[in-house]
């Protein structure tokens, strides 16, 4: 369908590009990957025409429509977010217009019968047009994109320009997604998504009926969308079919083959030069060296890309705090008129792990400031446990750096002395390399601050973490750096997280926000998701809706009780499955194996918080038959309620172990 052919492109002496020959298909959905500054948005600006490569080519069909979503930087006003999107339908509202006009002009009894014969076949030619481009369905259409991207019903008649810039994107990216566009090029576009619209996202990609190429550090979003991975890397094209996952397997497995010929090659290379150095002037031997001098000149070096530093890391020691490390107690916060919380209650306890999930707009943001302390409710109140040491990263954490320090220095102040070894090996970590560590917080980009904020919060001991978008910016490294940090984190752990892998391999506990309140969920968000669904099912049957539906990791759990089948068992039993099935029936497997992995690991994590549990009741017990316990009511009643909440909470861990019990045994 497209296809690059010798295509080159460099900026001075950089070289991005060389020679390079690559192909996309129609339906295919690719991720494009590769290191930062590889040369991946510039790849997308070529394909859409908004860059020209220095030589080759781009080959497109004539009729092939193609659309663009940047990172940032679109904004729209003069119109209301209905009527921008609907731009996407241009020709069939021209259709319709000539239609309406038609019907003026046929009502008007001083037409002549010629002309109204004419007018009548031209609209017949017209409403089949309309008819046929599905113009009858283009309100359900807007409506359907809008409510899956998170807008509000009332959000379609406001003017565009009331919204933000993450609104913006995201009214550009549903005009992309009605519009088809027969290539859709998409750099980062979950990156202004929340949760909710980036599951709906990636069902939609899955029964895209174009081909899609897009740019992610969401490695979850990737697995569920892609069917291949083109990885951009020393200057050229390297296709890899699957998902993300399989990508990383994939290419670990080649670089191993690779650097292994490169140093068969230099070994190789080295015994043809020694041979060189110590005949070089032995006139016996003379037709010998030349014939090796010539053989080392027609030698093409292996070349290796870089191996990616992975460093592993632990936050420095923070005293322990108390059971209890943070409560809101009866709060209520309002801005003016609007009520974000209203009598909210939330009990963190000593080593939870909470991931707050909810649209954009619920108020996570104003809850982790309450939290941190960096604001105070209107009514009820915020109480620390024993001995808290907090760390808050907000959203704005990279513009707080103080821009006359350089990078290391930003890091090494207000670091333990016992942690300044390890700034180097953070800073390499962060991609931060050679003279970049001299370079002002003042002059770095707003991904590099990013990256820098991250790094110094990872350096300062605490034992209570508050991290709101920390993943914002960071690239899949940085990412992995700073997840199998907090994997090892000792301490409590409260964040707010678009990204669902992120949220996948931290949290056990679930805080939702709706309707004004915290709603807890212990156990994963894949769980969560399940539970939602339970309920929602419960609840009875909702409208049918305009929404593609597609397997993919959201719905595993769903899939495991039997209510969804997997695109294989919609073809016959003697047509054996095509080369890219066969692809994603080998990654569904391997979801489905690290799925029962997490849920074996979960109950194991049941049972430990069960037993550790049902041996602080006992304590309790023992604490309570000793004589004169009641004869102090004062005293008693603490004890006798938490007593309570322990029993309580006994019942509902065992209810999550039964069912998960129940859930490996259906597989089993």
């Amino acid at each position: 369908m497209i296809q690059l052919a010798g295509l080159t492109k460099s900026f001075g002496e950089r070289v991005l590009l060389d020679g390079v020959t690559w192909q996309i298909d129609d339906r295919e959905r690719v991720g494009l990957c590769g290191p930062n500054g590889a040369g991946k948005t510039t790849l997308l600006k070529m394909l859409a025409g908004l860059d020209e490569p220095d030589g080759g080519q781009v080959v497109t069909p004539a009729a092939l429509t193609i659309g663009y979503l940047p990172q940032d930087g679109l904004a729209y006003a003069g119109r209301t977010v209905y009527d921008e999107v609907s731009l996407a339908f241009q020709p069939l509202l021209d259709i319709k217009a000539e239609m309406h006009a038609i019907e003026e002009r046929l009502a008007d009894p001083a037409a002549s019968e010629a002309d109204h014969e004419s007018l009548l076949t031209r609209y017949s030619e017209l409403q089949d047009r309309f008819r046929l481009g599905e113009g009858y369905s283009i309100d359900l259409r807007i409506a359907t994109v809008l409510r899956g991207l998170g807008f509000q019903p009332d959000d379609a008649g406001r003017q565009t320009d009331t919204f933000s810039g993450g609104w913006q994107m995201r009214i550009a990216l549903a005009k992309l997604l009605l519009g088809q566009p027969g290539l859709l090029l998409l750099d980062e576009p979950t990156n202004h998504l929340d949760l909710d619209a980036r599951n709906w996202l990636e069902a939609y990609l899955g029964d895209y009926p174009h081909a899609v190429i897009l740019v992610s550090h969401d490695r979850y979003f990737l697995d569920a969308v892609v069917t291949r991975i083109a990885d951009l890397n020393l200057r050229t094209l390297t296709d890899y079919y699957g998902g993300y996952s399989d990508y990383l397997v994939e290419r670990d497995a080649r670089l191993d083959r690779l650097r292994e010929a490169k140093r068969r090659q230099d070994e190789e290379v080295a015994r043809v030069k020694q041979f060189v150095d110590r005949f070089r002037y032995q006139a016996t031997k003379a037709s010998q060296v030349q014939s090796r001098i010539k053989m080392l000149e027609k030698v093409v070096p292996i070349e290796v890309p870089p191996e990616r530093k992975r460093i592993h890391f632990q936050f420095p020691a923070a005293p322990k705090s108390g059971r209890q490390a943070l409560t809101l107690d009866h709060v209520r916060k309002a801005y003016g008129d609007t009520v974000v919380f209203r009598d909210l209650n939330l009990l963190i306890e000593r080593g939870d792990r909470i991931a707050i999930v909810g649209p954009n707009g619920v108020g996570k943001s104003t809850m982790m400031r309450m939290l941190a302390g960096a604001e105070a409710p209107d009514e009820g109140a915020r109480v620390e446990g024993h001995q808290m040491v907090l760390q808050y990263f907000a959203q704005d954490e990279a513009a707080r750096l103080d821009p006359d320090l350089n990078v290391y220095e930003t890091l090494v102040a207000g670091s333990p002395m016992d942690m300044v070894p390890a700034v180097r090996n953070i800073l390499g970590g962060f991609l931060f390399s050679g003279d970049d560590v001299y370079k002002r917080a003042g002059v770095l980009s707003g991904g590099e601050r990013t990256r820098l904020a991250v790094a110094r919060m990872l350096l300062r001991p605490s034992n209570t973490l508050l991290l709101d978008e920390p993943t914002n910016h960071l690239d899949l490294d940085s990412k992995d750096v700073l997840l199998d940090a907090l994997e090892d984190y000792g301490g409590t752990l409260i964040f707010v997280s678009h990204d669902r892998y992120f949220v996948e391999r931290l949290a056990t506990k679930i805080v939702e926000i709706q309707d004004g309140a915290a709603v807890v969920y212990p156990g994963t968000y894949e769980e969560f998701l399940w539970s939602k669904a339970q309920r929602d099912a419960a609840a009875g049957p909702k409208p049918a809706q305009e929404r593609p539906r597609r397997s993919g990791p959201e719905d595993k759990l769903i899939r495991g009780r039997g209510s969804a089948k997997t695109p294989a068992a919609d073809k016959s039993p003697s047509s054996p499955p095509s080369r890219e099935e066969h692809k994603r029936l080998q990654a569904d497997e391997r979801r489905r194996d690290r799925e029962r992995k997490a849920r074996r690991a979960r109950i194991d994590d049941l049972e430990a918080r069960i037993a550790e549990r049902e041996q602080a009741i006992k304590d309790l017990e023992a604490t309570m038959a000793s004589p004169g316990f009641y004869g102090d009511r004062e005293a008693a009643q603490p004890v006798i309620d938490r007593h309570q909440a322990l029993m309580w909470e006994v019942g509902s861990l065992m209810e999550q172990w039964e069912s998960l019990q129940e859930l490996a045994a259906a597989e089993d």
